[in-house]
């Protein structure tokens, strides 16, 4: 992990001596990125700016790098795995000179031109200048793990590893694009299959493409993309028999973990509990210390408990890091994360991500590298379920179908009206398909390439600033090619057996984990079962200090011109009384982009000087078991409902049906309708509600009732949180 910023004039001009100043003030912005060395570059038309994180050579392997005769030079964020290989391959007198996996880029440059990056195996963002040529070439890997933006105009290019540093040049735009934003299928979540490009949220500044050399004429200003790699087709082109398949895969990853755990630093890894940073664990051969976070919802999903079963079986050190129900991130820090990250989909994830690396840090301050399990589910099936309600393969592709008709309906909106009519479509789908173009790819391979976008968008995105807000790199080895292009290749007939579920990967480790963690069914990070306990923290966030988040974003420049203040404010009431509704990230990033909006026209100071809050602790667990209550006791801080509690519905509180509606049940409180009561997926709910009489316990009422108490904790507790229910005596 490094952090890049470079300056180059165009059209003969030379960098004035201001450029100094500008390229000193970017790097600084970037210091987090680099705590071990900072260094400058000054050639011709071109200031290069470095900061590095020393993890491999850290005595010699520093940057820029150049060739002898100084034609070109070159700095680089990442690793090259393969680049003890790749320097064998190149003529004795090209053999690099410093122990940097870098510096094997300047002579494969030198030898293949732009198709120097073809047969690299790595993540890495270049920043490369061709004097002889007078070009400025800038690439970045196949998935966009390391970020790398620019801004151009008539005069200039300027270039970093982060948005903000961008910002330090005042010829740069420092708007945000409140309309890309709102209508980013990111920030709406329409159920649409979208592989439109991956763009920076800011006007006037753009990323590196993905898998691409991006060349700048400094002569004339004018632009190149060179691809050296495209995603590939889901097309099932077939290299070998369903055993064989499992075999290479398995294979190949082994082959990834062991790249990504080299180095000359400390390095960990995330453990979740699934499978994916299981088998990592596994692959790695070696006792690295493991990091797990403790919350609601991972201890209700059961994921904290399995990485803690997992960890002791395989003899590895695992913290459990605390954040408790009651923890809630505070204004000051949220808005530093959110600077940080510089994207309106920072959330609950990036936010544990964050301060896991803050601990893992503290704890082991040699370590400088962590290893992840994204990735995977993006590109062997890991969401199959998720959009298969019926839970076969058959639903998952009907699933995909019909986001497939939805993209379609999006470019062909006059012929997508039959799909709003009560009932089956009329009209064939293939006759939306030609007439939104009928050029895209069949829903499976869209489903790749969506994901193929949102890894760049928000899972490498905030992956690589959580880490470098901690002076440490994320290395991800279920996102090497090879893996990918692999998983395309599976034929049609296959894929039942092998991507649903991830299959491919389960199988793949069979003999390498114990039965149980193989067959654990998927469990996202924080949803699911326990979800409403990050729902409360974080609208507790929005909450404190009187709304003070929520207001800031409301007074930003722009905010008033495109979000409803006072539903912002309402539906942060409605989440404080029903956490568990999961909204909170669609209001979370409404109000990102308002606190984003105002923050780049009055900047923060730099990530490295910024004060921090407390550092989150761990619960020492040996038996999860022996500890369960205890463990509970530390995680969880909601008052527990007594069944003897005899409980009725506040005075302000109405519950209405409505036959004309289906026979949806409402909730009114002070005579508005707050909440819908589906009397199917409810129906204990609702019995329990209907029969609450302010005379009789809670068990007498669930009794008479005939549901299940046990199952209906939750919401009982968060109805009596939200005052949507009294205690209407004392405990018999």
């Amino acid at each position: 992990m490094c952090g890049l910023a470079g300056i180059a004039a165009i059209g003969g001009r030379k960098l004035p001596e201001s450029s100094q100043g500008l390229l000193r003030r970017m790097t600084g912005t970037l210091a987090h990125r680099g705590p071990d060395e900072t260094a400058y570059a000054r050639t011709g038309p071109v200031g290069l700016g470095f900061v590095r994180l020393a993890l491999v050579d850290p005595e010699g392997g520093g940057q820029p790098l150049s060739t002898p005769d100084g034609s070109l030079v070159l700095i680089a964020n990442g690793e090259i795995y393969n680049h003890r290989e790749l320097a064998a391959g190149l003529p004795a007198g090209a053999r690099p000179r410093t122990g940097s996996d870098c510096e094997v880029l300047l002579e494969l440059y030198r030898r293949d031109g732009l198709d120097f990056l073809d047969r690299v195996r790595g993540m890495f963002a270049v920043v490369l200048f061709d004097r002889d040529r007078n070009r400025l070439v800038v690439a970045r890997d196949r998935f966009g793990v390391k970020p790398l933006f620019f801004h151009a105009n008539a005069e200039r290019i300027v270039l970093a590893s982060e948005i903000k540093a961008l910002f330090d040049d005042p010829d740069c735009p420092r708007e945000l694009d409140w309309e890309q934003a709102l209508a980013d299928q990111m920030m709406t979540c329409d159920p649409v299959l979208d592989d439109s490009p991956a763009h920076s949220w800011f006007k006037g500044v753009e990323p590196v493409p993905a898998a691409s050399v991006l060349v700048f004429d400094l002569g004339t200003g004018a632009r190149t993309v060179h691809r050296y790699w495209e995603f590939p087709a889901f097309d099932g082109a077939r290299t070998g028999s369903e055993s064989e398949l499992v075999g290479r895969y398995a294979g190949i990853l082994a082959a990834s973990v062991q790249e990504c755990r080299t180095g000359d630093a400390g390095i960990g890894l995330f453990l979740s509990g699934g499978i994916d940073s299981v088998a990592i664990a596994a692959l790695a051969g070696s006792r690295l210390p493991t990091f797990t976070a403790l919350n609601g919802s991972t201890l209700l999903n059961t994921d904290a408990e399995y990485a803690h079963r997992f960890a002791r079986l395989a003899g590895l050190d695992n913290h459990q890091v605390l954040f408790d129900t009651a923890a809630v991130p505070g204004v000051a820090e949220w808005k530093r994360l959110l600077w940080l990250l510089e994207t309106p989909l920072a959330g609950p994830e990036a936010y544990y991500k964050h301060e896991l690396y803050r601990y893992a840090r503290a704890q082991y301050p040699g370590m400088k590298a962590m290893l992840l399990g994204i990735g995977s589910d993006e590109f062997n099936g890991g969401y199959s379920h998720m959009l298969a309600p019926g839970g076969r393969w058959a639903d998952f592709m009907a699933g995909l179908h019909r986001r497939g008709v939805r993209s379609d309906r999006r470019l062909a909106p006059g012929m997508g009206a039959w799909w709003d009519r009560s009932g089956p479509s009329l009209v064939r789908t293939e006759a939306l398909r030609a007439a939104a173009g009928g050029t895209g790819p069949d829903p499976y391979e869209g489903l790749f390439r969506w994901k193929y976008r949102e890894l760049q968008m928000y899972n490498c995105w905030h992956e690589d600033r959580t880490a470098a807000g901690n002076g440490m790199e994320a290395r991800v080895p279920f996102l090497d090619h090879r893996l990918v292009e692999l998983t395309a290749a599976v034929p049609e007939e296959l894929r039942p057996s092998l991507i649903w579920d991830k299959q491919i990967l389960r199988r793949g480790l069979a003999g390498v984990l114990p039965p149980e963690f193989i067959t654990r069914p998927k469990i996202p990070f924080f949803l699911g079962k326990g979800l409403r306990h990050t729902c409360r923290s974080f609208a507790a966030m929005l909450a404190q200090q009187g709304d003070a988040l929520v207001e800031e974003a409301l007074s930003s420049p722009r905010a008033r011109d495109y979000l409803d203040a006072d539903h912002v404010r309402s539906t942060l009431r409605g989440l404080e009384a029903d956490p568990g509704s999961g909204d909170v990230e669609f209001l979370l990033g409404v109000v990102n982009l308002g606190l984003l909006d105002a923050m780049c026209r009055e900047l923060p100071g730099p990530h490295a000087d910024a004060p921090r809050a407390a550092l989150p602790r761990s619960v020492p667990v040996t038996d999860w078991d022996g500890q369960a209550e205890e463990i509970e006791d530390a995680v969880l801080h909601d008052a527990p409902v007594s069944q003897r509690a005899v409980l009725a519905r506040a005075e302000n509180v109405l519950l209405l049906n409505a036959p004309q509606a289906g026979g949806a049940w409402f909730v009114a409180v002070d005579r508005t309708l707050t909440y819908v009561i589906d009397p199917v997926e409810d129906a204990d709910w609702l019995a329990l509600l209907r029969a609450l009489d302010g005379r009789r316990t809670l068990a007498e009422v669930a009794a008479d009732a005939d549901v299940e108490l046990a199952e209906l904790e939750d919401v009982v507790a968060d109805a009596l949180e939200a005052g949507l229910l009294t205690d209407a005596g004392s405990d018999r």
